[in-house]
């Protein structure tokens, strides 16, 4: 089967990203976890937009940093994410990250979702944040 990664930068902001280093490192985390890549597509949006999907499909009138929508089947992880780049940035300013490491966490975290992470309990937010923690300090790949 053939994996699709894809994005889409409608923000212009995510330009000095290193795409194929992030499609191998989505890639090797999704396989750490036993799971096979499908189709996933990042869309990186402004907060009007990923307001209107948060209202439009989930019903929550608030701002959010992502919205992750599950096509996953059997062990086929398969997706859309949309990341809102303002609020990304935000973040980083209030945890005192700079924004690449922001926009990765957000990125994992997106994935994990799609894996069956959840962060809704305590208990369940620590083993997200502890396997996000993993998954960012692994050395980039390159190829």
């Amino acid at each position: 089967m053939k994996s699709h990664i894809i994005f889409d930068d409608t923000t212009q902001k995510q330009n000095a990203l290193n795409w194929r280093s992030l499609r191998n490192w989505i890639t090797k985390t999704v396989s750490d976890e036993g799971y096979i890549i499908g189709d996933l597509s990042f869309v990186f949006c402004d907060d009007a937009y990923l307001h209107k999907i948060n209202l439009e499909f989930l019903e929550h009138d608030t701002l959010t940093d992502i919205v992750t929508f599950d096509y996953s089947s059997e062990n086929i992880v398969s997706g859309e994410i949309y990341i809102s780049a303002e609020r990304v940035e935000e973040n980083a300013n209030q945890f005192s990250q700079d924004f690449d490491m922001e926009i990765h966490r957000i990125i994992i975290h997106g994935v994990l979702h799609l894996l069956g992470y959840k962060d809704k309990t305590p208990k369940d937010k620590l083993l997200m944040t502890n396997k996000e923690d993993y998954y960012l300090s692994l050395p980039p790949i390159s190829e």
